[in-house]
C-alpha cells in the first residue's frame, strides 16, 4: 500500500531506499549551494573588490563590517576575529581570566564554551540545562558561584536566547562578568533587545553552517565598553598597539577582508533568511500537532519573550537512535547536537565530573536529533520529514 511519505519523496529516494535499505539523502540538512545561487552575483562583486584591492588582513572591509554589526547588535563595539571559538578566548583574556579562576559554562553545548576557559588555565565549572529551553539553568549557576568565579557563560543553543534577567542578576549580585556564547544566534532577541548587547561580551560565530555564515571561519566580540573594544584589537593583533610594539601577550586572530567582504552581502539578506526560518519552523509545529505525535516528540521551546532564530530545529523524541536509523533509510538527512554532555568528555576527565551530575544535559544528549531548517527548505520538504517521524511511530505501535 502506498503511504502519504511515497508520494513525497523524489523516485531517486524512493528506489534508493527500496533496494539497499538506506536512501541517498534527497534533499541536504543544509543546502549552501541554494544559498549562494541566490546571491552568487553579489558575493562574486565583493570578492572580486577585496582581490583587486589586494589587501586581505583587517582594513576596510573588516571595519565596515563591524561598523554593520555593532549597529545591529546595538552596541557600541564589535571586533572581528579568526573564529566564533577565538572570540570567546579573547573575551576571556580581555578580562584577564587565567590560572585559578573558575568560569560556569553548560554541560549542553559545543566544546568551544568550555575549551576556551581551560585553554587559558582557567577551570571550567559544569552545570545543567534547563529540560524546555536546553539552556543553562540559572538556578545552578548560582549554586557554583566561588569567590573564585570571574565569569559566567550562558550559551544561546541553537539560536534561542538564554534566561538572561535572571542570570545577569546573579552576576550583579556576585560582580562577575557575563560572557554571551551567541555563536549560534545571530540576530536572536530576549525581551526585544539583541543577544550580545546584555552581557559585558557577546561572541559570534561566521562557521559556513551559521545563519549568518562565511566561506570558512569567522568570528566576532561585541561589547558596550569602547576602551574594551580596543583592548579587544590589540589582543587579536598579536597584542601590537603599532607594528612590532606589543603592549599586551595577543594571539593571532583577525578576521580576513574576504570573509568580511563575503559576510557583508550576507547580512543585508539575514532578516530575510531568519523569518524563513521561523516560517519553517511555525510549519514543522503545524505539521507535526496535525500528525498527533506528541507523545514521542517534544518541539523546541519558544519562550514568549525570546526571539528565536533557529540555527537549528532541535527535538527531543523517545528512541532517538532507531527514529534517526529510520529517517536515513527514507533519505531525510538529521544530525544529533550533541552527542555527549562536556562534563563526561575525555578532554575534561581531569575535573572528576561523574556521570548523573548534570541529568538534564545527559537526557538531552541521549534525546535530542535535530532537523532541516534552513531558508530554502521547500514545503514538500517539511511534509516529508514530518510523515516519516508520524510512520515510524506509527510503526512502533
Amino acid at each position: 500500500m502506498k503511504s502519504h511519505l511515497d508520494s513525497l519523496l523524489e523516485p531517486e529516494a524512493r528506489a534508493s531506499s527500496e533496494d539497499c535499505g538506506s536512501a541517498a539523502p534527497f534533499f541536504r540538512f543544509l543546502d549552501l549551494k541554494a544559498q549562494f545561487e541566490e546571491i552568487r552575483d553579489e558575493v562574486m562583486q565583493a570578492v572580486s573588490r577585496v582581490l583587486e584591492s589586494q589587501r586581505f588582513i583587517l582594513g576596510a572591509e573588516v571595519e565596515a563590517f563591524e561598523n554593520e554589526m555593532a549597529q545591529m547588535s546595538g552596541v557600541r563595539a564589535a571586533v572581528g576575529c579568526a573564529s566564533g571559538s577565538d572570540a570567546l578566548l579573547l573575551a576571556l583574556m580581555a578580562l584577564g581570566i587565567g590560572p585559578g579562576d573558575e568560569v560556569i559554562v553548560p554541560a549542553f553545548t559545543f566544546v568551544a564554551t568550555a575549551g576556551s576557559v581551560a585553554r587559558l588555565g582557567a577551570k571550567p565549572v559544569f552545570v545543567d540545562i534547563l529540560p524546555d529551553t536546553l539552556n543553562i539553568d540559572p538556578a545552578q549557576v548560582e549554586q557554583v558561584v566561588t569567590a573564585r568565579t570571574r565569569a559566567i557563560i550562558p550559551v544561546h543553543l541553537f539560536g534561542l536566547p538564554a534566561e538572561l534577567d535572571a542570570l545577569l542578576k546573579i552576576a550583579e549580585a556576585k560582580n562577575v562578568p557575563v560572557v554571551e556564547d551567541a555563536a549560534q544566534a545571530i540576530g536572536a532577541r530576549y525581551y526585544g533587545k539583541q543577544v550580545g548587547s546584555l552581557g559585558q561580551f557577546g561572541c559570534f560565530s561566521f562557521y559556513p553552517s551559521k545563519n549568518l555564515g562565511g566561506a570558512g571561519d569567522g568570528g566576532m566580540v561585541t561589547t558596550n565598553s569602547p576602551e574594551t573594544g580596543e583592548r579587544l584589537r590589540i589582543l587579536r593583533d598579536h597584542g601590537a598597539t603599532q607594528k612590532y610594539s606589543y603592549e599586551l601577550v595577543g594571539i593571532n586572530s583577525r578576521l580576513d577582508a574576504l570573509q568580511a567582504a563575503i559576510l557583508r552581502v550576507k547580512l543585508r539578506h539575514l532578516v530575510d533568511w531568519t523569518e524563513a526560518r521561523r516560517r519553517n519552523s511555525n510549519r514543522y509545529r503545524t505539521l507535526f500537532a496535525q500528525a498527533g505525535v506528541g507523545e514521542n516528540v517534544t518541539l523546541p521551546a519558544e519562550p514568549h519573550h525570546c526571539y528565536h532564530v533557529y540555527n537549528q530545529f532541535t527535538i527531543r523524541v523517545r528512541e532517538r537512535d532507531r527514529l534517526r536509523k529510520h529517517l536515513n533509510s527514507q533519505g531525510i538527512p538529521t544530525e544529533i547536537y550533541y552527542p555527549s554532555p562536556l562534563h563526561l568528555q575525555l578532554a575534561f576527565q581531569y575535573l572528576g565530573y561523574k556521570t548523573g551530575q548534570c541529568p538534564e544535559a545527559e537526557a538531552a544528549c541521549r534525546e535530542a536529533v535535530s532537523l532541516p531548517i534552513y531558508p530554502e527548505l521547500t514545503e514538500r520538504h517539511l511534509e516529508a520529514v514530518v510523515a516519516t517521524v508520524t510512520d515510524f511511530y506509527q510503526s512502533a505501535n
